[in-house]
């Protein structure tokens, strides 16, 4: 049927006018869709330390686990930027400024961090649990009282480190003024360097960490003062934390990480083995598979997301002034994905 002009003219214009309709719609979704990724970021900015503690870090890493999780959860290409830290207080800086985005490293400079910012950080995760040995080289030196004046005791952090806090746990033990005497021993270092002065003389004593503190045991001369274990008990050595901001801004990425960790712990638990050769190469570490593989096997050394002992450690650096905020509970220092798990 052959239609008159004012038919056909009409025929275009409703044409038109739907076609005009279904592209608006289309770039009003692609829009939607744009805004949604835009909002969370494009690049992650992961600290991490020295140590064994922070294998599920590399085995993440090593595997691609939180690129599987944020496609997953259908964001767009995130890249990861690490960077090697030797103490939580240039971490905490670097969190506080916008030039991180998740730190990691020990309990004590987290809480320090949480009371400092009123609660804007908290707990993403718990990554370990292990014994840390305080070992030395003086024969004269078998109890942490030994230790003279002038004699140097290395640990990743003064007051703020794991070590620190546990060293002045055992050293109130003794005297009421031993933890402040113990504490001017102290000086910061990265633990392979202080492994290096351990053994070289240049320091009395280190305060290490798997797999430092058992490399050092394989010379003769270094022996071991003080285990955390008889501090302590067992407690959540290492942790992951963030900004509520950050959380708040990029959900998704925060929920790929934290499926990721718990995805690299559960590989580390299931096959020691593999965790060991990961750790290996992405650590470029010269220690034996066979070796690390017997450090993982330890029953003391624990790989959980579990956090341990965090409300017992703000208690006792409330009581050493350290912090002026302390928590009524442990889940006040942590996000709720922690929050249904038998912490302490």
């Amino acid at each position: 049927m052959q239609m008159n002009g004012s038919a056909w003219l009409g025929n275009m214009i409703s044409r038109f006018r739907w076609t005009r309709r279904f592209v608006l719609l289309a770039m009003a979704g692609t829009l939607a869709v744009s805004s949604v990724a835009a909002a969370e970021v494009g690049e992650l900015r992961i600290a991490r330390q020295f140590g064994v503690g922070y294998l599920p870090l590399a085995v993440m890493k090593g595997q691609g686990l939180f690129e599987k999780h944020a496609k997953r959860l259908g964001l767009g290409p995130v890249k990861l930027i690490w960077s090697d830290f030797t103490g939580g207080s240039n971490m905490n800086d670097a969190l506080l400024s916008g030039d991180l985005d998740i730190a990691t490293g020990g309990v004590p400079p987290f809480i320090t961090l949480w009371s400092r910012s009123n609660g804007s950080v908290k707990i993403v995760t718990a990554m370990s649990e292990m014994p840390l040995l305080l070992n030395t080289i003086d024969p004269k030196v078998r109890s942490i009282k030994d230790f003279a004046e002038g004699q140097k005791i290395a640990l990743p952090a003064v007051r703020t480190s794991n070590q620190a806090v546990l060293l002045a746990m055992a050293a109130d033990k003794l005297g009421p003024d031993e933890a402040s005497r113990l504490g001017k021993l102290t000086v910061s270092m990265s633990h392979p360097d202080a492994a290096i002065a351990l053994l070289n003389g240049q320091i009395a004593a280190h305060f290490a960490a798997p797999p430092f503190q058992y490399q050092e045991l394989r010379d003769a001369r270094v022996h071991t003062v003080l285990n955390s274990k008889d501090v302590m008990g067992p407690f959540t050595f290492t942790i992951a934390w963030s900004t509520v901001k950050f959380r708040q801004e990029n959900p998704k990425t925060y929920e790929a990480f934290v499926a990721a960790i718990s995805e690299a712990v559960q590989l580390i638990n299931s096959d020691k083995s593999l965790a060991a050769e990961i750790y290996l190469r992405e650590a470029r570490s010269k220690e034996s598979p066979q070796e690390l593989a017997k450090q993982l096997a330890d029953p003391d050394v624990v790989f959980t997301t579990t956090p341990q002992s965090l409300k017992r450690y703000a208690d006792y650096m409330r009581g050493l002034g350290l912090i002026k905020v302390q928590p009524e509970s442990w889940q006040d220092l942590s996000f709720e994905n922690l929050h249904g798990l038998s912490g302490s």
